[in-house]
């Protein structure tokens, strides 16, 4: 066995208590209690068209049900294409999932039903997967065979390879030479023929598990082009990482994707020359993260993340990292984690090590990375003022660079959508774009890619300042990853957008200066989770944002106070000299079975200048006064005046 030493297991069954089994036996039923059921065509297609159309949420799976699909929301039914493919994608998952989790009951208690279904479901898999035909047509992606695309096939074969790694010295030689050439080598060998010449967290997966395979049959062949070769794990390593640390496609979920993946093959491979752990790498990338948290200890919920995706997870990563690194951090993370629930996974079997007795918390005072693109400014309990400033990051990224999120009390206020799954309408029609974010949107179109820069950040007593621009002069440089063209460049060509941020104890303002010589239609975006609780004579107008509705305008003569309430009551101060409507309407919360307000500021002057005041006790008093070049913000209650 080359994943676990023998020291390892012993461990591991010393550890393992009644309810560990238990749950792992409830966590695989929909294979172990019925006949093994395997495709005997390549019929499964993509998990991401599982979701309910209208709400953006995943369907119920029912392993008794391949052809009706229901609607956790509201009960209905779906049928047919893309939902059969996809029930068929969720079942190959399960199938993999259950070589590598009943290998572990069987290695754990002896038992041999789960060694006899383990290799009921490899052999199964081995007589059909040669024959399996190459399909595909999944956005960015390479095809698949037993399902499609490519990153999907690495990941099935790698469950295949660790519960093969688990139960090998108990097949017949006929068992073993059957399966290792008609489904492992053969899905290497698919593998290596696909994956793409990009920098990618798919091609982290595709790498890992070919070298995974490479490690199982000691094929060095397999082990060299996963690691070694152009686009392999280390070139991956060296080329895809910001300087800051963070995986370029920008997303945490990706940046501890990516991470998975490497872990994966580094248990096969840490004692071996292949293995990268000694580079100063994996450690970078373990702990950037945890300088990033938000007030209610999730991850800034940025780029390709869907519900659930931002929450602080990953035990299987830490405590791996925490048994090689020793790093304490890792511990405190993981000590965390199990104040939730026991630590009774099966990386923590393994691998698990004394915990420190201090937990995780969110790191104090503010997190200024302009390598990894971010600053959090967190000066009060619960509140953080998150701003994105890194470069674009390819296909997982959205079209929203300055974008703003901001915490008080707790919880999201300007919230950053994320998304939904990846073929629901609303991913491509709605979340990704640029006005389902707080920033800058030219024509109702998407920013095309470019460069942020810090133009200044101070932080001072009672004050923090960053100034942040962003401009479409010309052409940035795009990432060595496959992308798809979704912005306008005509909208945007020749505009500079410059953000200014002061975060005051009871204050965040927001100031934005555009240069539209075109004189395109400009709006300042904001995305705020409260109830409006008063009403303005204004009057309906159309907006030109899909799925957005209920639209109403009023035109911005100097300022204007809007009152939400959410946990507590905010009022945001909106000002401008220009000739500026105020618009308000509503569009889909994520998941869309709820609406969020929406606040802009339009106009199409040459030079626009805008400023939002939020004020965090809902209660202040603010004026705003433009002197020449200067705007002062007026803090009447304390008397306070901050220039901009």
């Amino acid at each position: 066995m080359k994943q676990f030493t023998q020291t390892q297991i012993a461990a591991a069954k010393a550890r393992v208590t009644p309810e560990i089994l238990r749950r792992l036996v409830e966590n695989n039923r929909d294979v172990l209690d019925h006949d093994t059921l395997v495709p005997q065509t390549g019929c499964a297609t993509w998990n991401h068209y599982f979701y309910c159309p209208e709400h953006s949420v995943r369907l119920l799976w029912d392993r008794k049900s391949p052809n009706k699909h229901r609607c956790p929301i509201d009960g209905a039914v779906f049928t047919g294409e893309p939902y059969y493919g996809a029930w068929w994608r969720w079942l190959n998952g399960l199938n993999a999932k259950a070589c590598y989790e009943l290998g572990i009951l069987w290695l754990l208690t002896d038992d041999d039903r789960y060694l006899n279904k383990v290799i009921d479901i490899l052999m199964q898999y081995a007589r059909y997967y040669p024959d399996y035909e190459e399909h595909g047509g999944i956005p960015y992606n390479g095809p698949g065979k037993a399902n499609a695309q490519t990153l999907c096939e690495a990941n099935c074969h790698a469950d295949f390879a660790r519960g093969f790694d688990i139960v090998s010295a108990a097949l017949t030689t006929e068992q073993y030479d059957y399966i290792a050439d008609r489904l492992l080598r053969c899905g290497a060998d698919f593998l290596m023929q696909h994956r793409s010449n990009q920098i990618h967290n798919h091609e982290v997966k595709i790498n890992s598990t070919i070298g995974i395979i490479g490690a199982l049959l000691d094929d060095e062949t397999y082990l060299q082009f996963a690691v070694s070769s152009r686009y392999g794990l280390l070139y991956q390593l060296e080329h895809a990482l910001l300087p800051g640390g963070l995986w370029f496609e920008g997303s945490l979920h990706y940046h501890y994707y990516a991470l998975q993946g490497f872990m994966a093959f580094e248990k096969f491979a840490q004692n071996s020359a292949w293995s990268l752990l000694d580079k100063p790498f994996y450690s970078t990338m373990l702990s950037l993260p945890l300088t990033l948290l938000m007030p209610n200890m999730t991850l800034p919920k940025v780029n390709d993340c869907v519900n659930g995706q931002e929450k602080l997870s990953h035990a299987d990563i830490y405590e791996f990292a925490f048994s090689y690194y020793g790093n304490q951090e890792y511990g405190q993370l993981l000590a965390y984690l199990y104040t939730a629930g026991p630590r009774d996974n099966i990386d923590a079997l393994f691998y698990g090590q004394p915990l420190p007795m201090q937990t995780l918390s969110v790191p104090q005072g503010n997190e200024h990375n302009p390598d990894a693109g971010f600053t959090i400014i967190r000066n009060a309990p619960g509140r953080a003022v998150c701003i994105k400033h890194g470069p674009y990051g390819g296909e997982h990224d959205h079209y929203d660079r300055l974008n703003l999120i901001v915490f008080n009390n707790y919880s999201a206020l300007f919230p950053d959508l994320g998304t939904t799954g990846y073929g629901a309408p609303l991913h491509y029609g709605y979340y990704k774009n640029t006005f389902s974010h707080n920033t800058l949107c030219v024509n109702g179109l998407n920013q095309p890619p470019a460069l942020p820069r810090i133009v200044d950040y101070q932080q001072r007593e009672g004050e923090t300042r960053l100034i942040t621009e962003v401009d479409w002069l010309s052409a940035a440089a795009l990432p060595d990853s496959k992308t798809r063209v979704e912005w306008d460049d005509e909208s945007y060509r020749d505009i500079v957008f410059r953000r200014t941020i002061v975060v005051t104890e009871n204050l965040l303002i927001d100031k934005w200066d555009v240069e539209n010589p075109h004189y395109q239609c400009v709006d300042a975006v904001y995305h705020i989770n409260a109830a409006a609780t008063q009403a303005t004579p204004q009057n309906d107008v159309r907006i030109c944002y899909p799925y957005v509705k209920q639209a109403t305008e009023q035109p911005l003569k100097g300022k204007t106070e809007v009152r939400y309430q959410a946990d507590v009551p905010v009022s945001i101060t909106c000002f401008s000299t220009n000739n500026t409507a105020l618009i308000k309407a509503q569009g889909p919360n994520n998941p869309s079975t709820s609406m969020i307000e929406y606040l802009l500021l339009r106009s199409r002057d040459k030079h626009v200048s805008s400023v939002f005041v939020t004020d965090f006790t809902g209660n202040g008093k603010i004026d705003i006064v433009k002197n020449g070049d200067t705007v002062s913000v007026i803090d009447l209650t304390l008397n306070q005046e901050y220039s901009l």
